[in-house]
This record gives structure tokens, sequence and C-alpha cells, in this order.
């Protein structure tokens, strides 16, 4: 097939899903044409391979001038500020330039922040991949986001969003998710009859080639939580694991370390891990040693939506995962076979004793974890997946 791919974000090892489904596209034959915004800061590292993947790849800047001004025009009307985002009247001419030039069997548009660039495309069926629900998510920020500033700006994007989303099965003929949940909530909002026929469950996925075990030893007392610190639910988590859970391990374990991993962690972070034994250490170049060289990884979300790639990462690294309910609850995990569960600070922290006391139970949970995601997170699946989605829309649109 010939994919036109819009993203409004450079797909990398960071915005993991579109880096891997383009991936793994290109490995089964389809001719790939990626274009891609470029906002403030974005982080370049997977384009050298994403040139390799694709038939061509073009980049559009999308300057901070560009978001706060489509920010200013959005507050007065019906457009949710993350659709709004990344308008961008550069990208849509190029659309309109590259579809002259060839032809495509399919679009797929990437997330709410680029469904503004879709009416560009012209002709062919589009899938669009809402990953997650965004009214959901912002629902739940508006109740229990960390600051007054997330939940103040969850609730005001939050009825536009629940509209927004409403629509989308109006404008494309398939609407992808990365879990149940967030395809219930979309049906919910949608008043088209077939919703849930065209909302389709499409999981998240780990590159297995990528992370597989390292012939690395483990530290003997090692937690860590991984995650893009800058998202307002991953700094929620980070703040319940230095406040709340350290304190209570450091009872029973005071050698215990904590190691914070993930990019643009705040100055607050940074100043509130103000004990030797915690390290918070922002952007890495690979995450893959940490994840092997820690004991236990601990997702302790307290809200979000989708699936956490995080969680995926280290049971593929077979590092044994301790998580809140809300972390796992779009996965088809055994609770205390594949992952163990916990709710409270003290629970985790519990947890988290035991598995640091008992070599042999964590060494189980990591390699069930391992088999797991083997088993139902393999991005060669998912890609399988989607291109049966691809080939449905491309029959329905020629009859």
């Amino acid at each position: 097939m010939r994919i036109l791919f819009i993203s409004p974000y450079l797909p990398s090892l960071i915005r993991v899903r579109p880096y891997n489904l383009i991936q793994y596209l290109a490995r089964r034959g389809h001719q790939i044409t990626l274009l891609a915004l470029e906002p403030p800061h974005e982080d370049r590292s997977g384009l050298d391979s994403l040139r390799q993947w694709c038939q061509q790849v073009q980049t559009v800047p999308l300057p901070r001038w560009r978001t706060l001004w489509n920010a200013l025009q959005a507050l007065p009307g019906r457009t949710p500020l993350q659709a709004a985002y990344s308008r961008s009247p550069a990208m849509s001419r190029l659309v309109e330039v590259i579809q002259a030039k060839a032809t495509f069997d399919v679009a797929h548009v990437e997330h709410l922040r680029g469904a503004e660039l879709s009416p560009a495309v012209r002709g062919i069926p589009i899938v669009f991949d809402s990953v997650d629900s965004i009214a959901l998510l912002f629902d739940r920020v508006s109740r229990s986001g960390p600051t007054w500033r997330s939940r103040l700006l969850a609730r005001l994007d939050l009825a536009r969003t629940r509209r927004y989303e409403g629509r989308l099965l109006e404008r494309y003929p398939r609407v992808l998710v990365t879990s149940p949940h967030d395809r219930e909530a979309l049906a919910d909002l949608s008043t088209i009859p077939d919703a849930t026929a065209r909302l389709v469950v499409l999981p998240n996925g780990v590159d297995l080639a990528y992370f597989t075990p390292l012939s690395v030893p483990r530290d003997p007392a090692t937690l860590i939580f991984t995650g893009k610190m800058s998202y307002h639910a991953n700094l929620a988590a980070a703040k319940h694991l230095i406040t709340e859970v350290m304190p209570l391990v450091w009872q029973h374990l005071p050698e215990a370390q904590l190691k914070i991993v993930g990019k643009d962690p705040p100055d607050h972070l940074i100043s509130l891990a103000n004990d030797s034994r915690i390290t918070v250490a922002g952007t890495v170049p690979d995450l893959r040693p940490y994840l092997t060289q820690a004991t236990i990884a601990v997702t302790p979300m307290r809200y979000g939506v989708g699936i956490q790639n995080k969680v995926l990462e280290a049971m593929a690294m077979v590092t044994p995962v301790i998580s809140t309910p809300q972390a796992v609850s779009a996965l088809q995990i055994h609770a205390g076979q594949d992952v163990l569960v916990a709710d409270t600070a003290g629970a985790i922290a519990q947890a988290a004793v035991t598995l640091l006391a008992d070599h042999t139970l964590a060494e189980q949970i990591g390699q069930a974890g391992r088999r797991y995601v083997e088993t139902y997170h393999d991005w060669k699946v998912v890609a399988e997946n989607l291109e049966d989605i691809y080939g449905e829309v491309i029959a329905e649109a020629s009859q």
C-alpha cells in the first residue's frame, strides 16, 4: 500500500507509537510518505531511521509563536486547544503539494493534535489514530490533577474536547484507540449508530528486539520510575513516590534507592528529590541499561488513559513491575503473576519490600512479564492488524 502518514510531532523512541507503526509497516513492504510537524524543542533523534524506512520524510516547523497564535484564535471558538495547537497553513499546503505529485491508497492521521491537519487530505480514506480519548483524560485530570493549573486547564477544554471527539466518526471511517476504556469513552460521545464497530482498539506494542534483557547485573535495591516528566500524570506519580512511598520503604530498607528517569523534569521535582538516595536523571540516551540495572520498576499512576508504555518496556526488560490498577487497566495481565498491583502508598511500599527481599519471586514476575509482552504486545502483530484496517477502509471507499 501507499500510505500518507501525517503526524503533529516527530515520531521517535519517545513518540513510540507512530515510530514503531511506521517501522513495522515499512518492514512489511508498504510505501510510506511521512509528513510531520516539528514543534519547539522536539526530539529529532528518530529522523535518520525514519528516512531509512520511508520513501519520503518532510517536516514543517511549528514555531512557538504559531502555537500561541493558534491558542488565542481557538479560545473564543469551539475547537479544543489540543486540536488547535497544531494548525499549520504550511503543513496544509505541503499535504496538497504531495498529493498533487503522488497517488496514495490511504492516509493515517496521528492524534487529536493532528486532527486539524486532515482537511487538506483529498480523495483517499483516512484512518485517524486518536491514541487515547483526550476527553476522558481531561475528565480525570480535572478531578485528580497534581496542581491547580493542570486541573484548571483540563476544565477549560473539557466540554469542547467532548464535542470535538464526539464528531470524530463523522469525519473518519475508522478511529483507533489503544484501550477498551478509551473506545467506550469515545463511543459514549458519538451519535453515529455504528460507532462501536468503527472504533477499533489497536494496542501499543514493544520493540522486542530493542527492549531485550542486557548482560548487566541488577542493583540490590533500586526502584525506577520512567516517563516524560513534563507530563502532569507522570509528575504526580513521581511526587507520590518521593513523598509517600519511599519513606515507607526506607523504614524497612534504608539503603533502597529511587531513580526517576525521563525527559524534562521540572525544577520543583528536582528540588523535591533532596535525599541522596534519590536520583532524577532527566533525559538519557538509552533507557535500557537503567531498566536492566533496576531491581523493580514502579508505576504509581493515579490517573491516565490508554496503555502505559513504561509498563510494557519494563516488562520486556524482565524487570518486575509494581503498578497501580490505573496503569494496567488496559492490559490483560494476571495480577500477582505478570505484575504486582497495589493501590495505596502502603501497599506499593510493602510490595517493593517483598520483591527486594525475595529475589526468586522478583525473577519469576520479571520472566512472566516478558512472556506477556511477547504474547500480546509485539509491534509486528500490531502492524499486521493495522494493515487489515487500512484494507477495510480502502475496500469500503471503492464501493
